[in-house]
């Protein structure tokens, strides 16, 4: 007969596995999707902070670092897409995306990592807010403060930068794309990221689209997150004018496509005033940015701002 202390052994183990097992099926039910350029140096963190269990999909619109990215998906386990061309962030999503075949998506960028049982809390968060669309965790950049969107195109101001977050999950006005869990039902229902946009402002869109037709979207309080923030893709003057010269474009189209109040003019005086700052022409950097950003913006009055569009960015 076996001894009262190995029975109970014998319980808890497994009620472990049963629990471990329990665990695996839910983490197995959702797909990373990342879409990566020119990330190789960022990479391996955020890959090797996913549990083996989950799907992953790399969508790499650099051509440049193709055997290294490549080599990268093939160590970790990942399917990889390498694109011929940049075809911009959400349409690089929207491709990773069709090869899920899970009930959840978490669109995370390359220079992010998950925290020990941020997917566990994310799905659980799933399951307890029914009705919700998505899902954001507490996304914490290199300093430990957490990063949360302060306006939206559903509400303006809400908070952000702040240690004193809420306690518990809660429903919010956006959602940031740099770890955008959501149901992928309802991602499908309104057509995934636009893919006119080609950088920034996306995720603002997707959210605006998914509150006003599936469902709330919801903070989470016990998920965690660390997303360096612009580390993506390696920054050289050019390259902060490019990524500027798209932020103009792309929030001018967001905000007329969208119906927002101002429209264009609201966006064009924006970027006039922060080019008119002084802090511009202390720093050559965001001078750089402000100028282009205005460039952008003035594009967009002229051919709507749809999709890209060579930056003709000279300082």
């Amino acid at each position: 007969m076996m001894e009262a202390p190995a029975i109970w052994r014998g319980l808890l183990f497994f009620g472990m596995v049963s629990k471990r097992g329990e665990k695996t099926q839910m983490l197995d039910n959702v797909t990373i999707i990342s879409v990566a350029f020119q990330s190789g140096a960022v990479l391996p963190q955020m890959l090797g902070s996913i549990p083996p269990e989950t799907p992953v999909v790399i969508v790499n619109n650099s051509q440049a670092d193709a055997d290294q990215i490549a080599t990268m998906a093939q160590g970790f386990g990942a399917q990889l897409v390498q694109n011929s061309q940049n075809t911009g962030f959400g349409a690089g999503c929207n491709i990773g995306a069709q090869l899920a075949q899970t009930d959840y998506l978490l669109f995370l960028n390359p220079d992010a990592s998950l925290a020990p049982d941020a997917l566990g809390a994310l799905m659980e968060a799933a399951e307890r807010h029914a009705s919700a669309s998505a899902f954001n965790p507490v996304i914490r950049g290199p300093s430990g403060k957490a990063r949360l969107r302060r306006r939206s195109l559903n509400k303006t101001s809400w908070f952000t930068q702040r240690s004193d977050l809420p306690e518990d999950d809660c429903d919010v006005s956006g959602l940031s794309g740099a770890a955008l869990f959501v149901r992928r039902s309802d991602f499908e229902a309104v057509g995934g990221f636009d893919p006119d946009i080609f950088l920034y402002h996306e995720d603002e869109d997707l959210c605006f689209r998914l509150r006003q037709s599936c469902g709330p979207l919801m903070f989470v309080r016990k998920a965690e997150v660390h997303h360096i923030g612009g580390a993506s893709t390696p920054a050289s003057l050019d390259t902060v004018a490019f990524k500027a010269w798209h932020m103009g474009r792309s929030g001018a189209y967001v905000a007329r496509k969208n119906g927002k109040a101002g429209g264009y003019r609201g966006a064009l005086a924006r970027a006039m005033l922060q080019l008119a700052s002084p802090l511009c022409w202390i720093s050559r950097r965001k001078r750089v940015k402000q100028y282009a950003i205005l460039r952008g913006v003035l594009s967009a009055a002229k051919d709507g701002g749809r999709g890209f569009k060579d930056t003709p960015w000279q300082e």
